[in-house]
């Protein structure tokens, strides 16, 4: 998939990772819709960069999926690539999980990916082609204690993209999965719960980047690989 000219939708797009690749694609010149809940920062983001709007949007509710699906195809008249960054981290073992807790982290991490591919998917059928890209997590390559939780998100979020890719197979539509490293941005201090514990964990940690990670979306998307990670190898990686 060419980035130059592409409509490129990216969830969770108000900070982080998400406010990266927004960046790093509209350098690029492709045409990006920022989508979160936070408005007026990704209002701000699309006043810094060049056709790029923002659409608040919270991808557990259907019916703003479906208005951010129609705004896209109203300013664009297409749509190329779903970036699908929005989640929330929880650091809890599992004696310890709140199940209400557990409930909330599955619908963003999990749930509304699917939906939000769902709700991309007849556009890009009918345009014989498009990229989307689900944002798993390092997390998943070790049996850490007290990731339970978050993990079991990620790696279901995995298994759902690859198997999204083979249904798709001969479409002209990818579908493949990001796996950052641990990463500098905002996701520590808006975990569900234990943050405190999380924090400890990654004491120490040599962080990425958020435009390491963005660069690595950005070279999926041109690739239309199955995966890509940035673990080092010391950690199971391919780094």
């Amino acid at each position: 998939m060419e980035i130059k000219d592409s409509v490129i939708v990216i969830t969770g797009a108000s900070s982080g990772i998400g406010a990266a690749t927004a960046r790093a694609a509209s350098r690029a010149g492709a045409r990006v819709v920022l989508a979160a809940r936070r408005e007026d920062r990704i209002i701000e983001l699309a006043g810094e960069l060049d056709r790029v709007i923002a659409v608040p949007c919270d991808v557990t509710d259907q019916h703003q999926i479906d208005a951010l699906v129609r705004t896209t195809l109203d300013a664009y008249g297409r749509i190329d690539v779903l970036v699908n960054n929005a989640g929330q981290g929880l650091q809890a073992t599992i004696e310890q999980i709140e199940v209400d807790d557990f409930r909330s982290v599955l619908e963003l991490n999990l749930i509304a990916p699917l939906a939000m591919m769902q709700a991309v998917l007849p556009v890009m059928r009918r345009q014989g082609a498009g990229s989307i890209i689900n944002i798993s997590s390092g997390t998943t390559f070790a049996d850490v204690p007290g990731t339970g939780g978050y993990v079991a998100s990620k790696i279901a979020l995995e298994r759902l993209s690859a198997i999204t890719r083979t249904e798709l197979d001969g479409t002209g539509i990818t579908v493949s999965t990001m796996i950052p490293f641990v990463t500098s941005t905002e996701f520590l201090t808006s975990i569900r719960a234990g943050r405190t514990e999380a924090e400890s964990m990654t004491a120490g940690a040599d962080f990425d980047t958020p435009e390491q990670v963005a660069d690595a979306i950005l070279e999926l998307i041109g690739s239309g690989e199955p995966q890509k990670d940035l673990v080092p190898r010391a950690y199971g990686g391919t780094r």
